[in-house]
């Protein structure tokens, strides 16, 4: 490091220099791209985390569109598996993979020292989040690649898509934090997956909700991967206008969640 000569207002050299580089911090967005960036990396050189986010979905979707398994209505079983499939990514990431990350390196003190670090703590959730939507685009194209070529017809409005992909991705990111913020590493771990297959049999992802009883369907239809998961089939198999109803539940899930991981998420 040196320092250059440089002189005040009067003309006299200045005692205290310049120093090249400039100590400090790089400018905030520079520091969230490049924490966003390592988040991308850290996630998809995970073996487990490309297991839930991309291997597990593309065989769910291959296998159920092939054979005839489950009684999925009338029309393509695509037609029917690939909105359950999306919405199933959407949780992958955002919950259960951020969940297990996030609550290891709590664990390991990763966090306590990003935590301090000139990063501010919104700003690493803010660049966590990023990280999770960088993820989840690239599962989308690479499903709905698969989906096109397995023989899908999407319809329907693609604004109402997005809205309910985003609100998803908020909601399951709130509950995956909370959980990771609150539970030890171990007890997250166990629990993410746990909730991630249970959601995947009885969120109507793969089984249709009206193959359940009637009592269970109604407290079923309000969990957020089946608010997902239906509002994305109203609209991409039957070209229904906005689900509000859908977009309803998920954004309550969404406040409820981030709120509760705002108040209680524990860095140490």
């Amino acid at each position: 490091m040196t320092a250059t000569g440089t002189t005040d207002r009067d003309g006299a050299p200045d005692t205290a220099g310049t120093f090249a580089p400039r100590p400090g911090a790089a400018p905030l967005p520079r520091m969230i791209r490049a924490q966003a960036l390592l988040e991308t990396k850290m996630l998809l050189r995970n073996g487990e985390q490309l297991l839930l986010t991309v291997v597990i979905p593309t065989l769910l979707l291959v296998l159920f569109s092939a054979v005839d398994i489950v009684d999925t209505g009338a029309g393509k079983a695509v037609d029917f598996l690939t909105p359950g499939i999306l919405a199933l990514a959407v949780m992958s990431t955002a919950f259960t993979g951020q969940a297990i990350a996030t609550g290891f390196e709590r664990r390991y003190g990763v966090l306590k020292r990003l935590a301090a670090s000139p990063l501010p703590r919104w700003a690493l959730m803010t660049a966590k989040t990023c990280s999770v939507l960088v993820t989840e685009i690239l599962q989308i194209v690479l499903l709905t690649v698969i989906a096109f070529v397995l023989g899908w017809s999407p319809h329907g409005n693609p604004l109402s898509v997005v809205l309910l992909l985003v609100l998803g991705t908020a909601a399951f990111s709130g509950l995956g934090l909370l959980m990771a913020g609150t539970l030890k590493a171990e007890a997250t771990l166990a629990a993410a997956n746990l909730v991630f297959l249970l959601l995947l049999v009885g969120g109507g992802v793969i089984v249709p909700l009206d193959k359940f009883p009637d009592a269970a369907q109604s407290v079923l239809g309000l969990l957020p991967i089946s608010a997902l998961s239906d509002g994305l089939r109203d609209v991409l198999q039957h070209g229904a206008g906005m689900p509000w109803a859908d977009l309803g539940i998920l954004a309550v899930w969404a406040v409820l969640g981030l709120g509760a991981a705002a108040k209680f998420f524990r860095w140490e």
